[in-house]
């Protein structure tokens, strides 16, 4: 798997916290992705959990972890969504936030686990049925995290910010490669 490390949006690091995310692809058609928070864990807004993964919109108004995948040569993208409730969802764009639709064909399985000083959020996310993310080739990734604290603040957390206010859509920010997997 890759590993990455995200950086906080400007001057939004208040909450001492590290973030890092894995990523992989698997030859039987799945997108693996594990998020982990660690330091003050306890200052997060945490939701509380569902007893089992829902699809929900909105879920970036809290905290909330983000994958932003697209082949790369193609202005199609898919937006990924993870709560550490284990609600979850998907955004297909025809290009930068245009053409959404909520694609039906995923099977997202989120597993998260927390203490205070550390937090872990797993998906493996079925893309076999998804004609446009199976397609062979690299993928270009934006890997990205809204960080909610107790008090309410917001942190804004990604791979690479363009000036300006948070945009994880920004293409120019989507710095992670992801090569299709290898069959031998």
């Amino acid at each position: 798997m890759a590993v990455y490390k995200l950086v906080p949006h400007g001057d939004d690091l208040r909450l001492p916290v590290v973030i890092t995310v894995e990523a992989a692809r698997t030859l039987e058609g799945c997108f693996l992705i594990h998020f982990q928070v660690a330091g003050h864990v306890g200052h997060i807004n945490l939701p509380e959990p569902h007893r089992y993964p829902v699809r929900q919109d909105e879920l970036w108004r809290r905290t909330c972890f983000e994958a932003f995948v697209g082949v790369a040569g193609s202005s199609i993208y898919t937006e990924f969504n993870f709560a550490p409730s284990t609600a979850w969802a998907a955004y297909r764009f025809d290009g930068y936030r245009a053409g959404m639709i909520s694609p039906t064909e995923l099977n997202v399985l989120p597993n998260v686990q927390h203490t205070d000083d550390i937090l872990d959020l797993w998906a493996t996310v079925d893309i076999s049925d998804d004609a446009v993310l199976c397609l062979s080739g690299e993928w270009q990734m934006g890997l990205s995290a809204v960080i909610e604290e107790r008090d309410g603040t917001k942190s804004y957390w990604a791979l690479a910010h363009a000036p300006g206010p948070p945009d994880f859509h920004n293409r120019n920010c989507w710095i992670a490669r992801l090569p299709a997997p290898d069959p031998s």
